[in-house]
Parts: structure tokens; C-alpha cells; sequence
């Protein structure tokens, strides 16, 4: 993997794919897409109540945080998404929001179409938001 980073749309896709791909090859536990926490500062609308938005992706789950209206709109999301299916939500006391675990059996360009989605539509992002791969 060459680049770390994506923020339109085609690209960042290719990313996810990428930092997927890489993670499988290395047996990694899991790989970690977080935004760029510069583009959130400047637009409060587009900021999650828990902190910037981020989603790992290992063993063929997809795992993210969100809060209660933000889990209404992933339950929504994976109506387009029919191989995709919430596995555990966990609240922890001491923190806020719903730790959110899906399962994704499919190849790396479905899953990096419904992350994507996740950063557009859920957590309500602009188009050209800025994704980091930090951990593969």
C-alpha cells in the first residue's frame, strides 16, 4: 500500500479497498479508516457527538461507533446492502454511543461502497471528505 489517504469520492473507495486487500495479506487483525479530523473543525455540522468518525474492518466485520439516530441510519443504510447484517451492539457504560459490530461477507469493492456510505450517510459527511487508512 502506497497512500494513506483519499478524499473524493472514486479515490477513497480504492483506498478502502486497498487497506483492505493489505490487511488480509498481512493477517492483521484488523484495519482502521478514520476522517480527517481538520475537515470536521471546520464544519460543526458535519461533527459526530462522539469525536471523528472512524470504522475498523477485520474477520469479515465491520465495526463503528455512532449514537442512537446514527445506529437509525446504518440499520436503514443496510437495507441496501442485503449480505450485510448487524451481528452485536454494545453500549458501554462508560462511554457514550452504540459500538456497532456487522457482519460483511463480500469482496472488498462491495464493502468499500457501504463504508463510504457509512461516512456519507451516516455520519453525514461531505462528498469530499478526507479518509485516512491509519492502521492496516
Amino acid at each position: 500500500m502506497t497512500r494513506f489517504d483519499a478524499a473524493e469520492p472514486a479515490e477513497r473507495r480504492k483506498l478502502y479497498v486497498d487497506a483492505i486487500t493489505a490487511h488480509r495479506e498481512r493477517n492483521s487483525a484488523f484495519c482502521t479508516l478514520e476522517v480527517d479530523e481538520g475537515a470536521l473543525e471546520s464544519d460543526d455540522e458535519s461533527t459526530t457527538d462522539l469525536g471523528a468518525p472512524w470504522i475498523q474492518f477485520g474477520d469479515d466485520t465491520i465495526n463503528l461507533d455512532c449514537t442512537d439516530a446514527e445506529l437509525e441510519s446504518v440499520k436503514s443504510l443496510l437495507e441496501g446492502f442485503p449480505a450485510f447484517k448487524i451481528d452485536d451492539l454494545h453500549r458501554p457504560e462508560e462511554a457514550e454511543g452504540v459500538n456497532v459490530r456487522i457482519s460483511a461477507k463480500a469482496d472488498p469493492n462491495r464493502i468499500a461502497q457501504f463504508l463510504d456510505d457509512v461516512f456519507l450517510e451516516v455520519y453525514e459527511l461531505p462528498s469530499t471528505v478526507r479518509v485516512w487508512a491509519v492502521e492496516v
